[in-house]
Order: structure tokens, then C-alpha cells, then sequence
């Protein structure tokens, strides 16, 4: 039986990657699924969607814009009734030094990252409570929540206070039948992510014990767990899926 019949979600930066393997596991599992991204990718993500028998909706979204993440959610309702779950996956990792930093570095990412989970949950929280009922996931990371990453202290910050976030908001709607959870992903070969130089690449499967690198389907499979009901009884948590990469 599909998991998710009848549920509809929001995936926010679902273009590619990650955000895009957890819309494709979505609409496997029955959900109807609003495709969210800046880009253009969105549309061949809607008609994957459909090859898979379920509905679709692409909006140009850019997070850090309320406006768009108003406008968004205005359609996704206007199209299908309701929002029963929200992934806010939307995110950059820029690598720049904190000494080369500038205001207008770490705005961008904070702006993105972060203040897009805010204006997201924000714009869907009305018709959740109102539903009583709603899954709310956050993409963190092991960068910030767990670990530190030079190079990458606007990202580390952003991730570990969505981690932070999740925390406090799932004690705010709770009463609403509301979960509020983050995944904190590891090394995942994406685009964005897939190393260029074999020897790099090689050198971070051999700091996974599971011994690979993770791909957008391990954080699918755990998106799509936290959007069922087989997590009714979890909330507030942020769930490290890295291979063992962050055990001591």
C-alpha cells in the first residue's frame, strides 16, 4: 500500500539531489508532491512524478524570499486543498575561508539556508494547525550539528541552528498533531557534492565505516519514514544518517 495516499508535500530545492530523490520517494509512495526550485530542473522532476502515476507541481521558489515562499504555498493550496508535509531542503555550501568572509558571504548563505526554513514553516504552519496535522522535516547537517568544517562556517552555523529550531518549534506544535523533525546528512554524492580528484574521493570513503559514499535515496528512505505515520511518535529530533562518518 502506498505510505503517503492522498498526503500532499512540499519540497523546497527539489530540482536535484537530495531534493529531488525525496520528491521521487514522496510520489512513490502516493504523495502529491509541489517540485519547489529556482531552476528550470523542476519541470523534469514534475514529469518523473507523473511517469510514477502521481501529481505534480512545479513553482519557481526562491526561499529566501518570502514573497516566492508565500506565493508557493498559495499555489500548492490553490492546486491541491492542503499541505500535510514540508521538506525544507533548500540550501547552498559556498567553501570560503572565515578570514576572506564577507557580510554579503555569510548573508546569502543565513539568508538561504536558514531563513528560508523560517519564512517555509511560517506560510504553511496556518493550514497545518487548522488541519491539525502536519510533518515538518529540516535538512540539517553533520556540518555544525556535529562537527566543524573549515571553510564552511556560515553553512556549519546555519545547519546546527536548524537543528536548534527543530527542537524549539516541535514543542510549539505539538499540541496540533504537528511533528517537527531534521535529518543531519553526511557525505552524500550529489552534484553539487561528487568529487572531482578520484584520490579526494577515495580518502572519504575511507573515513565511512559503512565504506561508500551515501546517496540521496539513504535520505530519501528516512524523509519518507518522518512524512508517514509510522513516526507518529517522534518529534523534535534530528537524525544523523552519515555511514558512522561522525563516530568516534
Amino acid at each position: 500500500m502506498a505510505e503517503l495516499k492522498d498526503k500532499v508535500a512540499i519540497v523546497t530545492g527539489a530540482g536535484q539531489g537530495i531534493g529531488r530523490g525525496i520528491a521521487l520517494s514522496l510520489a512513490k509512495e502516493g504523495a502529491k508532491v509541489v517540485v519547489a526550485d529556482i531552476t528550470d530542473k523542476r519541470f523534469e522532476v514534475v514529469k518523473e512524478i507523473e511517469a510514477l502515476g502521481s501529481q505534480g507541481l512545479a513553482v519557481k521558489c526562491d526561499v529566501s524570499n518570502r514573497n516566492d515562499v508565500e506565493g508557493m504555498v498559495k499555489e500548492a493550496l490553490n492546486k491541491f486543498g492542503r499541505v500535510d508535509i514540508l521538506v525544507n531542503n533548500a540550501g547552498i555550501y559556498p567553501f570560503k575561508p572565515f578570514a576572506e568572509m564577507t557580510e554579503q558571504d555569510w548573508d546569502r548563505v543565513l539568508n538561504i539556508n536558514l531563513k528560508g526554513v523560517f519564512y517555509c514553516v511560517k506560510a504553511v504552519l496556518p493550514k497545518m494547525i487548522e488541519q491539525k496535522y502536519g510533518k515538518i522535516i529540516n535538512l540539517s547537517s553533520i556540518a555544525g550539528s556535529v562537527v566543524g568544517f573549515p571553510s564552511l562556517v556560515h553553512y556549519s552555523a546555519s545547519k546546527a541552528a536548524i537543528a536548534g529550531l527543530t527542537k524549539s518549534l516541535a514543542l510549539e506544535v505539538a499540541t496540533h498533531k504537528i511533528n517537527v523533525n531534521a535529518i543531519a546528512p553526511g557525505p552524500i554524492e550529489t552534484p553539487g557534492t561528487k568529487a572531482p580528484d578520484v584520490t579526494i574521493s577515495e580518502q572519504t570513503i575511507r573515513a565511512i565505516p559503512l565504506g561508500r559514499w551515501g546517496q540521496p535515496q539513504d535520505i530519501a528512505n528516512l524523509a519518507v519514514f518522518l512524512a508517514s505515520d509510522k513516526s507518529s511518535f517522534i518529534t523534535g529530533q534530528c537524525i544523523v544518517s552519515d555511514g558512522g562518518y561522525t563516530l568516534p
